[in-house]
């Protein structure tokens, strides 16, 4: 039999999109005026994210300090004190080494331009010296007609710089703050909030803070892995500079996309005046291997084990906020999508019924089977 549709239950059908509809206009608005706030805020926000997440990565000693009687604040400092040594460190690791060898590594710069020249005067190019003395030429002369625009290049370039180095050090000093004060702070939001959220706030606060902690820790397991798995293919083909190349692929990895397109840069452009065009190739091979091994497989896999996301959604949450924000976007997109994640498990939690509980004296009938 054919049925006709209801005019009530259509309308109210209808009466209930409609308002669903709204308030989800409505929630959208607010999200992008949120988003509108914060990039206004961004020369605070973007201090604070690094401030965060710097105290993820030290408040472990921090904290084994605390508990072994050292007062807040000279933990705090101790700890600030090491990390900025470290940091030194690990940059003397790089340049030293590289400083050492810069002769060498001169002479072979000078020396791969002469064989790129003498292989490009060779078929099948036969590029002649008048040729390349042309081509240099009208470099020239084009680099002398757009000085105006390098100029603005050039102090654009240092005017981030400077940005910065003053973004670093804010956040070394938000750091001090967060282990100084760090366990102090939930209790003080609990009092300042009035009822429910006095709960449920702080409740969000202290599982975000795990989650930023597991995202550090994936990140430089991922670093890692990088590391040593280029570092073993520089070594077994020779390549000088092993160490501090390994360092510089470590302490790249926290920086998405631009951090292992560099590190790569620089490997490969030591093999090639070290080593020649052929080794050079090979390690172009290598960081290609392993960047793809850990763009598709490494990061997935150990972030969404330790953020409780899957690694699909990983791979969406880099791409979004790559297109969205470009690097700064890629950083903290994995981060900003587990929080999220977060919020809304703790929302469902809320909004859930909860399980019903059976009465132990109540008589229990046997299922009758269906015939």
């Amino acid at each position: 039999m054919s049925q006709t549709l209801s005019s009530v239950r259509s309308r109210a059908a209808l009466r209930t999109s409609a308002r669903v509809c709204g308030e989800l206009l409505v929630v959208l608005v607010m999200a992008a005026v949120t988003i509108w706030i914060l990039g206004r805020m961004w020369s605070v926000i973007w201090p604070l994210i690094i401030g965060l997440l710097l105290t993820t990565l030290t408040w472990p000693p921090t904290r084994f300090l605390r508990r072994h009687g050292w007062a807040p604040a000279l933990a705090a400092s101790t700890v600030t004190v090491l990390f900025l040594l470290s940091a030194v460190g690990v940059a003397a690791m790089i340049t030293v080494p590289v400083a050492s060898q810069s002769g060498e590594l001169t002479t072979g710069v000078v020396e791969g331009i002469h064989q790129v020249r003498e292989w490009a005067a060779g078929p099948p190019l036969n590029i002649g010296d008048d040729q390349i003395t042309e081509g240099v030429d009208t470099a020239v002369s084009r680099v002398q007609g757009s000085v105006d625009s390098i100029i603005t290049t050039v102090f654009t370039g240092l005017s981030t710089v400077v940005n910065g180095v003053v973004t670093a050090l804010l956040a070394v000093f938000l750091m001090f703050f967060f282990l100084k004060d760090g366990p102090r702070f939930l209790p003080w939001l609990a009092r300042q909030l009035p009822g429910r959220l006095a709960k449920d706030v702080p409740t969000l606060a202290a599982r975000g803070w795990d989650t930023l902690g597991s995202f550090v820790r994936s990140q430089a397991l991922v670093g890692l892995l990088d590391a040593v798995l280029i570092g073993l293919g520089l070594w077994l083909l020779g390549v000088p500079l092993v160490l501090p190349l390994v360092v510089l692929t470590f302490v790249s990895a926290f920086v998405p996309i631009i951090g292992a397109l560099f590190a790569g840069l620089v490997a490969v452009l030591i093999a090639l005046v070290s080593n020649g065009p052929a080794d050079a190739l090979i390690v172009l091979v290598i960081i290609v291997a392993v960047q793809q091994l850990e763009g598709n497989v490494f990061q997935p896999m150990i972030q969404s084990r330790g953020l409780g996301l899957h690694a699909g959604m990983v791979l969406l949450a880099v791409t979004l906020g790559g297109s969205l924000a470009g690097i700064v976007g890629s950083l903290i997109a994995v981060p900003l999508a587990a929080l999220l994640a977060v919020a809304w498990n703790y929302l469902r939690e809320q909004l859930s019924d909860p399980p019903q509980e059976t009465d132990p004296h109540e008589p229990q009938t046997a299922a009758t089977p269906s015939l």
